[in-house]
C-alpha cells in the first residue's frame, strides 16, 4: 500500500511537470501585457528616470524611462508563481520526507523562472537560490544563532543541568497538565522573538514534559503556538518592529497596538491551548501520538532525529542553576543585543531601539555572549573538563543540521517564489477582488494572508505585501482599516503556523527535538480549527466593528468546539 501511494505521488508530480512544459509553449510573452509581467528597473525603480549630477532627468539606459524591465520568466506575476511551494508542501505531507520535497519545489521554481531551460534552471537553483540564501547576512546570523543554541543545549545536558531541572520539575510539577501549562506560560513570557522563544522553551521544557510522558509533537505544538502568536500581540518584540517598518507614515507601532484586540487567531490560539490542556482534549493525528506517549512511554512514535543529543549523565551531577543561569544570561544578552542593533547605546530610547532592531544581529551577538558565559561558568564550576566543553561544539552543530538544512531549503524556496513575482500576483488579486466587499474585507484579507504565508513560509513577507494595500484601500480613521491590518497579521501568523516551510515551524521542531513532518501533520488540524473560528469572528467584526462583541463571540465558539470534541473523544 505504501509503495503504491509512493508511485501515485511520483506519477502525479511527473504529470504536473508535463502539463507545465506544455503550458510554456503557449505562454504569452511578458511584453504582451506591459506592467503585468514586468519587474522594477534596478536603476530607476518606478519613477522612469534617473538624475544626473546636476539633478537633471536622464532616461534610464536599461528601461528607456519606462520604469520597468521585462522579467525573463513567462510565468512572472501569474498563479503559477505559487506552484513551487504548493508542490513542496503537498509532497512533504504525502511522503513524510521534507528534504526531497523542498528540493523538488525549488527545482520547479527554477524551471518556471528559466522557461524550462536546463542551464538557466541549474544556475537559478544554485546561484540565485541556495547560494544567495546562504550568503544573505540576515540568514547567516540566524544560522549562527541556531548553532550556538545547539552547543548550549549540549553543554547543559553534559553538565547535568537538564537532568537536575527534570528532577526538580518531577517534585514540583505533579501532572501532565501542569507540565503543558508550564510550557505555555514560559512561551508567553519569552515574547521577544519567535526564534529565541522556540529554542529556549524547548531546551527548558523537554526534561519536564518527557518526565510526564507528553509526546514531543505535542510539545512542538505548544512551542509553535506560543511563538509567533505571542510575538504578534506583544508590542515589544521583533514582530512589532517588523509591522512598524512595513506600515506607512511612521505610524506602525500605533497601528500595531490598536490592532491587538482584533488579532483573533493569536488570541484564540491561546484560548485553544489552555482549554485543550485543562479539558484533556486531543483530536486528529495528535491523539495517536499522545496515546502512545501515555500508554507506552513512546514520546516519538518513530525514530528520534535528535538522538545524538541524548546523553546519560550521572544522577548526582549538576544542579538546577546549571540550566537556569546560562539561559537567564542568554535572555538578557539577547535583549541587550537587540537594542544594541537598534541604536540604544547611540542615543535612541528603548522603544525606538527595539522598533529599529535587527533580530538576526541582536540574537547572534546575544547568543555569542551567552555561550561565552556558559563556558566560563561551567569551567569555574568544574562541571566538565575543557576538552568536554570543546567537544560540545561539533556535537551541538551536528544536532542542528536537520534544522539548518530545512531552513536553507525553505529560504531558497521563498527566493524562488519571489523571483516569480508571487507577491505581485497576490497584490493584484486583492486590488481586483476585495475592494467591493467592504464588510467582508477582514475575512478576505485573513484568508489571503493565510494562503500567502502558507505557500511562501514567511509571515513578515506577508505583512510587507498586505499592510500597505490595506492602508491604500482605507483611510486610517476608518474602523475597518484597523480590523483589516489585524487580519493581515493574524492571517500571516496562521499561514506561518500551518506551513511546513515556515522557519518558525522548523524552529519549533528543533526546539522540541522531534520529526519536522510529524510536527506539521499533528499541528495542522488544530491550526485549521482555530483558523475557521477566527474567520467566522472576522465576519462578525466586519459588521459590528468592535472587539468587545467580536472577540467574546470567537471565545464562545472556541470553547463550544472544544466541548464538542471532548464529548466525541469520550464517546
Amino acid at each position: 500500500m505504501r509503495t503504491r501511494r509512493s508511485w501515485v505521488v511520483r506519477a502525479a508530480f511527473l504529470g504536473m511537470l508535463l502539463l507545465m512544459m506544455a503550458t510554456a509553449a503557449f505562454a504569452a510573452s511578458p511584453l504582451d501585457e506591459p506592467g503585468t509581467k514586468m519587474i522594477a528597473c534596478p536603476d530607476c525603480g518606478e519613477v522612469g528616470v534617473v538624475l544626473s549630477e546636476d539633478c537633471q532627468a536622464v532616461p534610464c539606459e536599461t528601461c528607456g524611462g519606462a520604469g520597468y524591465v521585462p522579467s525573463p520568466s513567462n510565468f512572472y506575476n501569474t498563479g503559477m508563481a505559487l506552484l513551487p511551494p504548493i508542490i513542496a508542501i503537498a509532497l512533504a505531507l504525502l511522503t513524510k520526507e521534507v528534504y526531497s520535497s523542498l528540493f523538488i519545489g525549488i527545482l520547479v521554481g527554477g524551471l518556471l523562472y528559466s522557461n524550462f531551460d536546463f542551464e538557466g534552471t541549474i544556475n537559478h537553483v544554485f546561484s540565485g537560490g541556495i547560494v544567495a540564501s546562504l550568503s544573505d547576512g540576515y540568514n547567516v546570523g540566524i544560522l549562527i544563532f541556531l548553532v550556538i543554541l545547539g552547543v548550549m543545549v549540549c553543554l547543559m545536558n553534559k553538565a547535568g543541568g537538564s537532568a537536575a531541572f527534570g528532577r526538580w520539575a518531577q517534585k514540583n510539577i505533579k501532572s501532565r497538565a501542569g507540565a503543558q501549562l508550564a510550557s505555555v506560560v514560559l512561551g508567553c513570557l519569552i515574547f521577544i522573538d519567535d526564534y529565541f522563544n522556540c529554542l529556549t522553551v524547548g531546551s527548558v521544557m523537554r526534561p519536564i514534559t518527557d518526565k510526564h510522558k507528553v509526546s514531543r509533537v505535542k510539545l512542538a505544538y505548544l512551542i509553535d503556538a506560543t511563538a509567533a502568536p505571542i510575538c504578534i500581540i506583544a508590542p515589544i518584540s521583533s514582530w512589532a518592529a517588523a509591522v512598524a517598518a512595513f506600515a506607512e507614515d511612521g505610524q506602525g507601532l500605533t497601528l500595531f497596538i490598536r490592532a491587538i484586540p482584533y488579532n483573533f487567531y493569536a488570541l484564540l490560539t491561546i484560548v485553544m491551548m489552555v482549554g485543550m490542556v485543562l479539558l484533556h482534549v486531543e483530536f486528529g493525528p495528535m491523539a495517536r501520538y499522545e496515546k502512545n506517549a501515555i500508554e507506552k512511554g513512546d514520546l516519538f512514535s518513530g525514530p528520534n532525529p535528535y538522538a545524538m543529543l541524548d546523553e546519560e549523565v550521572e544522577e548526582t551531577r549538576g544542579t538546577v542553576l546549571d540550566l537556569v543561569l546560562p539561559i537567564a544570561v542568554l535572555v538578557i544578552a539577547c535583549v541587550i543585543g537587540m537594542i544594541y542593533s537598534g541604536g540604544f547605546f547611540a542615543g535612541a530610547d528603548f522603544v525606538t531601539a527595539f522598533s529599529d532592531s535587527d533580530a538576526s544581529l541582536g540574537l547572534m551577538l546575544g547568543s555569542a555572549f551567552g555561550l561565552l558565559f556558559a563556558f566560563l561558568y561551567y569551567f569555574i564550576r568544574r562541571a566538565m573538563t575543557f576538552k568536554e566543553m570543546m567537544g560540545c561544539i561539533p556535537e551541538g552543530f551536528k544536532a542542528m543540521v536537520p534544522a539548518i538544512l530545512i531552513l536553507t531549503f525553505a529560504w531558497t524556496l521563498k527566493g524562488m517564489t519571489d523571483s516569480l513575482g508571487a507577491k505581485y500576483f497576490v497584490r493584484d488579486f486583492v486590488y481586483a477582488n476585495a475592494q467591493s466587499m467592504q464588510m467582508f474585507l477582514p475575512v478576505i484579507v485573513f484568508v489571503i494572508g493565510c494562503g500567502l504565508a502558507f505557500a511562501t513560509g514567511t509571515s513578515w513577507g506577508t505583512f510587507g505585501i498586505l499592510i500597505p494595500i490595506v492602508q491604500n484601500v482605507f483611510s486610517m480613521d476608518n474602523p475597518l482599516a484597523i480590523i483589516c491590518i489585524s487580519a493581515c497579521m493574524a492571517g500571516a501568523v496562521c499561514g506561518d503556523h500551518c506551513s511546513p516551510i515556515s522557519d518558525t515551524t522548523i524552529m519549533a521542531s528543533a526546539g522540541a527535538q522531534c520529526d519536522h513532518v510529524n510536527h506539521v501533520s499533528t499541528q495542522l488540524p488544530y491550526a485549521i480549527a482555530c483558523a475557521v473560528i477566527s474567520g467566522i469572528t472576522y465576519i462578525v467584526a466586519g459588521f459590528v466593528q468592535t472587539p468587545f462583541i467580536a472577540l467574546p463571540v470567537g471565545i464562545i465558539l472556541m470553547l463550544g468546539f472544544l466541548f464538542v470534541m471532548k464529548s466525541r473523544q469520550e464517546g
